[in-house]
This record gives C-alpha cells, sequence and structure tokens, in this order.
C-alpha cells in the first residue's frame, strides 16, 4: 500500500479543510514542533481504511476524530496497491445529542491513470471508478482485498507506532512468542485445536445419545417382525369372516327393528287416543262471551245519549254571543270611567306649571335689570378712570415702573418706585372701578341662574299642555266608542249566561269521556271472551287433528260443550279396539329379538376366535370397523416395527461414523497442542525472521552485522571485530535503531508473505522519538534511512521535529497549527 493523497476536513487538529500530496516522495518527512499535528496525519491515514486508530484505544475513540466544537469530520485517502489505485472516504457526525456516529464510508477502484487532481475540480467520486463498499459494515473487507493486511498487522509493517519500534528486539522470549502469536496470526492454530476438542466431545455425546437410542431398539428384531406380519394374515381372515357373516345379523335386527315399529306405533295410537279429555270450564266460556257482547252494546248506546247532550249544550252556548267581545267591551266602559277621573288632575298640572313659568319669567326680568345697571356703572367707572389718568399722569405712570428697570419716559434705570400720594385720584378710580367689575359679575352670573330656570320650566309647561291635549283627545275616543254598547248592568249578565252554558258544556264532554271510557272496557271484556273461546276452540282443533288419522265424527262449531262429548265418546271406543292389537305385536318383538341376539353371538365367537374381544354396542357396521380396525393396528404395529429394526440399522451405522470422527478430532487436538505443534511453527517463524533480518542488517551496515538468536534470545555478530558476538542489549542508539529496524522490516516481509491477498508492502511510516538520540547515533539513523530508500522499493517516511533529521529528507511537510486550525505545506523535490 502506498499513500497518494490525503484530504483532511475536521478532523482533529485539522479544521479546515488540508490536503497532504504524497506523489513522488519516495523519501519524506514530517516536521513540526511538538503538538502541531505530524502524528495526525498518520492517523488520518489509517481511520480513512479502518475506522480506528490505535492511540484513541480501537473503534471506541471514533469521538477523538472531530475537531473541538465541529459537528463533522471527512478523511479521503488516495492510495495504490498491487497497481491498482483506490480511494477510501470516513465520514464522521455528532448527532442532536452529542453522539458522535460513523455517517459514511466508500472504497472506490479507480480507473488506471486517474489524475487525483480532478479531486479538486468537486467532481463526484461515484463518476469516477467502481464502488467496491458503499457502507461502513463493507469497509472491512473490500479494505483487506485492497491492501492484503488487518489492521493489526498494517499498524504493525507499514505504520511503526512511536516509542515501541525497539520492543520486539529487546522483549523476553514468552513476550516476543505472544507477539509473533499475535502479528502471524497463529491463534487459528489454537482455534482450530479448540474446535477439534469440541467435535471430539460432540461426538462421543453424540454417540452416547446413539447407544441409547439402540437400546430402546432391541425388540426390533427379525423374529419380532415375522410375527407381527403372521398377526397381520390373522386379522385380515377376521375381516372376511365378519363381512360374509355380518348379513344374516342385519335381517334379524330388521325384523326385530320392524316389529317393535308396528308395536311401538300401536303404542303411538293409544297415547293419543287416550289424550283426548274434555278441558275443564269448557261449558261456561260460551255464557260468558253472550254476557260480554250485551255489556259493549249497552256502553255504545250510552255513547251516543251524552254526544246528544253535549252537542245540544255546545249550541246554546254558541247562540249566547262571544265572551272575548263581551269583556272587551266591559273594558272601554272601564277606560272611560277612568279617564274622566284623571281629567281635574291633568288641568291642575297644567295650571300649576304656568304658575311657576310666570313667577320665574319675572325673576329672569328683574335680573336682566340688575345686569344691565351694573354694566353701566362699570362703564362709568372706566370713564373715570380714564380721567384720571389724564390729569394725573405721573400717579397713572407709577404702576407701570418696576425697581432696577428702565423708565419708559427718559429710559434711565428705575433705582425705587414712589409711592402713591394720599388721596389720588387715579386709586380712587382704580378702586371704584374694581368693585363696579365685581357688581357687573355678581348681576351676569344672577341673570344667567334665573334665565336656565325660565327656560327650563318653560318647557316643563309645554310638556303638561301635551299630556293634557292627549288625554282629552283620549276621552273624545273612547267616549264614541262606548255610544253603542250595551250597559255595563246587561254586558255582565250575558258574560254570566256564558260562563253558566261553559259550565253545563264540561259537564256534558266529562259524561261522554266517561261513557267512551265505559265502552273501551266492556269491548275490552267482550274481546278476551271471544279470545277465551276461540282458544278453546283451538284446543279442541288441535286435539281433534291428533286423531284425525283415525277418522273422528264432525263437530258442531255452534256447540262446543257437545262438540267434546262427542269426540271423547269416539276416542274411548278406538282405544278398547287397539289394545288387543297391541298384545300380538309385543309377542313378535320378543320373537325376533331372540334371532337378532343369536346371530350376534355367531358373530361374536369369530372374534373370540382371533384373541380378540367383540364390540358389546353398535350395530353391523360397528362390528365390520372393529375387524378392520384390528386388521389396520396390527398391519400399523407391523411396518412400525419394520420400521424401527431400519431404523436401528442406519444408527449401527452412525455409530460407525462418529466413532471415526471422534478418533479423527481427539487426535488433531493432540498434535495441536500450545507445547507441539504451535510451538515448532514459532521456531520456525523465528529463523526465518532472523535470516531476513540478518539479510537487511547486512545490508543497512555494509557488510558489519548479522543477527541470530539462541534459545529465544537475540545476538548481534561483528564481523569487524572478529566475528563477536553481543547481546543487543550492549548495542548503541544507532546500532539498536539498525537491528530494529531490520527486525521491523523482516517481520513486515513475513506477514506479507502470510498475507491470503499476497499484498505488497510499498510503504513504511516511522513514527519514532528520534530526539533522544545523540549527534552521532542521529547520524547512522539517518544514513541507515537514506540507505534503504535508495534501495527503490518501497517509499519511506517518518515523523520527527529533529531539524539535523529532516534537512537531509529531500521531501518534508511541514506540520503547524495556529489558533484555529493545523497547516501542512510540501517542502523540497
Amino acid at each position: 500500500m502506498r499513500p497518494i493523497r490525503l484530504d483532511m476536513t475536521g478532523f482533529t487538529v485539522f479544521r479546515d479543510e488540508t490536503t497532504v500530496d504524497f506523489s513522488d516522495a519516495d523519501y519524506f518527512a514530517l516536521v513540526g514542533p511538538t503538538g502541531s499535528g505530524k502524528s495526525t496525519v498518520l492517523d488520518a491515514i489509517i481511520f480513512a481504511l479502518y475506522g480506528q486508530v490505535p492511540r484513541w484505544g480501537g473503534a471506541r475513540g471514533i469521538a477523538n476524530a472531530l475537531a473541538p466544537s465541529a459537528a463533522e469530520a471527512k478523511v479521503r485517502l488516495v492510495f495504490e496497491s498491487a497497481n491498482e489505485r483506490y480511494v477510501a472516504t470516513r465520514v464522521v457526525r455528532r448527532d442532536g445529542r452529542g453522539n458522535v456516529k460513523t455517517a459514511g464510508a466508500g472504497l472506490q477502484l479507480m480507473p488506471r491513470g486517474f489524475d487525483v487532481t480532478k479531486l479538486d475540480t468537486g467532481m463526484d467520486l461515484d463518476d469516477l471508478g467502481e464502488v467496491l463498499a458503499g457502507t461502513p459494515a463493507e469497509m472491512d473487507a473490500a479494505v483487506m482485498e485492497a491492501v492484503g493486511l488487518p489492521y493489526e498487522q498494517f499498524t504493525s509493517c507499514v505504520v511503526l507506532p512511536q516509542g515501541k519500534f525497539a520492543d520486539f528486539l529487546h522483549a523476553k522470549p514468552a513476550v516476543r512468542q505472544e507477539i509473533l502469536v499475535n502479528l502471524l496470526g497463529l491463534q487459528v492454530y489454537e482455534e482450530v485445536q479448540t474446535r477439534a476438542t469440541g467435535r471430539a466431545a460432540a461426538a462421543e455425546a453424540k454417540l452416547g445419545l446413539v447407544d441409547q437410542q439402540l437400546a430402546g431398539l432391541e425388540d426390533a428384531s427379525d423374529e419380532a417382525v415375522e410375527a407381527a406380519e403372521s398377526v397381520v394374515t390373522r386379522m385380515r381372515g377376521l375381516t372376511g369372516a365378519v363381512e360374509a357373516a355380518v348379513p344374516g345379523l342385519r335381517e334379524a335386527h330388521q325384523q326385530e327393528s320392524e316389529a317393535s315399529a308396528k308395536r311401538d306405533a300401536l303404542d303411538a295410537e293409544l297415547r293419543a287416543l287416550s289424550a283426548v279429555r274434555t278441558p275443564a270450564g269448557s261449558a261456561e266460556i260460551a255464557g260468558a262471551t253472550a254476557v260480554a257482547r250485551a255489556g259493549a252494546a249497552e256502553a255504545a248506546e250510552e255513547i251516543r245519549t251524552a254526544e246528544e247532550r253535549e252537542e245540544k249544550v255546545r249550541g246554546e252556548l254558541a247562540a249566547a254571543g262571544d265572551a272575548g267581545s263581551l269583556k272587551l267591551m266591559l273594558d272601554r266602559h272601564a277606560e272611560l270611567e277612568r279617564l274622566l277621573g284623571q281629567e281635574e288632575w291633568f288641568a291642575g298640572e297644567v295650571q300649576v306649571a304656568e304658575v311657576e313659568f310666570k313667577d320665574a319669567q319675572s325673576g329672569a326680568e328683574l335680573a336682566h335689570s340688575a345686569r344691565l345697571g351694573a354694566t353701566q356703572l362699570l362703564e362709568q367707572a372706566r370713564l373715570d378712570y380714564t380721567e384720571a389718568q389724564r390729569l394725573d399722569k405721573a400717579a397713572a405712570l407709577r404702576a407701570h415702573l418696576t425697581a432696577g428697570g428702565p423708565c419708559p419716559v427718559c429710559e434711565q434705570t428705575v433705582t425705587q418706585v414712589p409711592a402713591m400720594p394720599a388721596g389720588s385720584a387715579v386709586q380712587a378710580a382704580e378702586a371704584t372701578g374694581k368693585a363696579a367689575r365685581a357688581a357687573a359679575e355678581v348681576a351676569e352670573s344672577a341673570w344667567k341662574q334665573r334665565d336656565a330656570v325660565a327656560r327650563k320650566l318653560e318647557g316643563n309647561l309645554e310638556r303638561k299642555r301635551a299630556q293634557h291635549e292627549h288625554h282629552v283627545s283620549r276621552v273624545a275616543e273612547v267616549r264614541a266608542v262606548v255610544a253603542g254598547f250595551p250597559g255595563v248592568p246587561a254586558l255582565e249578565r250575558q258574560l254570566a249566561d256564558i260562563s253558566r252554558l261553559q259550565r253545563k258544556l264540561d259537564q256534558a264532554g266529562t259524561a261522554v269521556r266517561t261513557a267512551r271510557e265505559a265502552q273501551r272496557k266492556a269491548q275490552a271484556a267482550a274481546h278476551q271472551a271471544e279470545e277465551r273461546e276461540r282458544t278453546a276452540w283451538r284446543t279442541f282443533d288441535q286435539m281433534r287433528d291428533g286423531v284425525a288419522r283415525f277418522g273422528p265424527p264432525p263437530a258442531d262449531r255452534e256447540d262446543l260443550s257437545g262438540a267434546w262429548l262427542t269426540l271423547v265418546e269416539w276416542a274411548a271406543g278406538e282405544h278398547r279396539r287397539r289394545e288387543a292389537a297391541r298384545a300380538e305385536a309385543q309377542t313378535a318383538v320378543t320373537t325376533a329379538h331372540q334371532a337378532a341376539v343369536h346371530a350376534f353371538a355367531t358373530v361374536g365367537a369369530l372374534f373370540t376366535e382371533a384373541g380378540l374381544t367383540a364390540p358389546t354396542r353398535g350395530g353391523e357396521s360397528e362390528l365390520i370397523r372393529a375387524a378392520a380396525v384390528a386388521a389396520e393396528r396390527a398391519e400399523a404395529a407391523w411396518k412400525r416395527l419394520a420400521d424401527r429394526r431400519e431404523q436401528a440399522h442406519e444408527l449401527s451405522g452412525q455409530r460407525m461414523t462418529l466413532q471415526q470422527q471422534g478418533r479423527v478430532a481427539k487426535s488433531l487436538a493432540g498434535h495441536l497442542r500450545a507445547n507441539n505443534f504451535e510451538r515448532w511453527l514459532l521456531e520456525e517463524a523465528l529463523d526465518l525472521l532472523v535470516d531476513g533480518a540478518t539479510r537487511i542488517l547486512r545490508d543497512l551496515t555494509g557488510g558489519q552485522y548479522e543477527l541470530i538468536h539462541d534459545k529465544g534470545e537475540f545476538y548481534v555478530i561483528d564481523q569487524h571485530d572478529a566475528g563477536l558476538r553481543r547481546g543487543v542489549r550492549t548495542l548503541s542508539g544507532g546500532e539498536t535503531f539498525q537491528a530494529s529496524l531490520s527486525l521491523a522490516l523482516a517481520l513486515s516481509e513475513q506477514l506479507a508473505g502470510m498475507s491470503t491477498t499476497a499484498a505488497s508492502l510499498e510503504s513504511i511510516v516511522l513514527d519514532e522519538g528520534f530526539g533522544t538520540l545523540d549527534v552521532a547515533t542521529l547520524d547512522v539513523v539517518a544514513a541507515t534511512l537514506e540507505n534503504l530508500a535508495a534501495r527503490g522499493d518501497r517509499m519511506v517516511g517518518l515523523v520527527t521535529h529533529v531539524p539535523t533529521l529532516a534537512e537531509r529528507v529531500p521531501v518534508r511537510f511541514e506540520v503547524h497549527k495556529d489558533a484555529r486550525t493545523a497547516h501542512v505545506e510540501r517542502v523540497g523535490l
């Protein structure tokens, strides 16, 4: 797998859209200050492919993908693998509850020669390549198919985590064995061993179950099947014999049934004739009906008489006149009397209003005269004041002077206003004018009040006069109306006569209703009597219909009692004639029953001979069915026994197969125990790993060092020191880096060789703390990485913040971060 281009938006520290172009970067370095986001670039590559990052603690740390306060993060990686170009995309969003989930994921295979710069145009990837995965669930298999490595192996041989670079070199043998088991996927053999053990146990359990089933089938022998077959033959013979004997039994039963039916018919006739009896009260029913009919006719006559009386009174009431018109006439007489009584009062009201108005009018005229006099005095006071000002201008001017203000004559400032001289005509005229003005205002107010009262009383007078005129007019109208009416005594006499006739009419109506109620009750009694008589005749007809087949005599429909007497005497005679025939029918029934019992015993003997118990109930069909059921059961038992014999044969074959499977699974489980097969595999893997690491270390060190292992421990052979064998913990920092790098590369090749897709490892990225190395060691490390990159078989990348190391790398991606987001800038070739 070789990265080509990485696009990030909202991913951890890269809040804004950021692109990292790895095109033609065979040897590159991610440089920048600590915490700037260098390792985050590698996290984005791993997240785009696998949806998780090692330092996040697995897939549960997906919330770390979002930049602070960001709602969405998107990562897109363009990479090459096995000469094919792919695009992996993942989108993470935060929902309204604050939960962070993967909102979208996809992997696409791009056309050959696809130009990654087209992505800058905003082109839809769906139009550019084949979709291999469109959901997060489809990504795992699709990425495994494209890259050739699962997540654990990818993060162990493509991206080497910071601080873990030399762990495998210095690990104890037991720890190293565990690492190899995890990296090389040797757990599969442990799983195979576990499954083999489980299958052996399952085969043992099934074998025990088969043995139990075989124990339950011991009775299914060949002898038992032959015995059951002979029983089937015997039961089939019984069925044929019963079917041959049943016709005789059926005939005997038929004769017995016919004799019993004849006897039962005579019994039914005797019961029907015995039931003919005269009901109690039949003689009184006809008389009660006649009495009820007479009562109904009498009630109808009483209604007719009451209705005639009511109609006569109604005519007299109509001739007496209309009570409403008479009452209206009386009301008019009463109204005239009331109006005449009120005439004097209305006239008095008008006189009082006239007097009040004249008094108020006189007061208003006097107030008006006083007002004119006060106005004349006020005008004279004004003239006197003007004359006084003309005669004494100095005194008049003093009223307009103000201390501190200018003089209107000399325009000099007035320092002090001189006092008014005693006996001044101007002062006296001014006092007289104020008194005249006050008197004029009082006279004006008095005149307005008296004038308002006079106007109000004038309106009241007009209203009283109008009411009096209306009253006089109404008296004339009512007097004209009552002029053509009778007097009040005559009207009262007519109303009294109408009231008396109305009471008489009410009494006549009550009598009619009483007569009608009596008629209703009489008619109901008549209907009940007639219904009782009809019910009695229905009872007679039902009884006669019950014996009609015997030919009863005709009935007189006018005499219920006589009809019953005739029918009862006839039924008694018919009953006596049938008693003798019934005795003969009973003798025939007894003879036929004995013959049927003998025929049934003959058939029962056939069941006894066959070893069965004959049915004690049921008819001929029950005997045939019992024989057929016995044959069917015998045949079913024979077939069931034969099936059980076949089942026993099949179980015996299964038992042999289970025994063989159990032995094979138990043997495989024993071979795959950890102290056997897995140990051998680990030793072989370690040999191959050391051989590969030695080859790489020899190339990196110019043939100076070789790597070996002895009893699980790693050693270095120094060819420049006469083949001295040194423990790996004695190596310097640079030598340790070279040995660890050789093991890492060899381990990568081993993992690639074990990959089912045979994917090629086209890149390796080292996220190592180079800042802890001294100058000499750092120079060795730089030279080693340069030699590795010069081989040209893979892309080499490293993450560092050491300037001296970064300057020796031809392509650098400088990462820096401001207050909002991190940025990546490519520097170099």
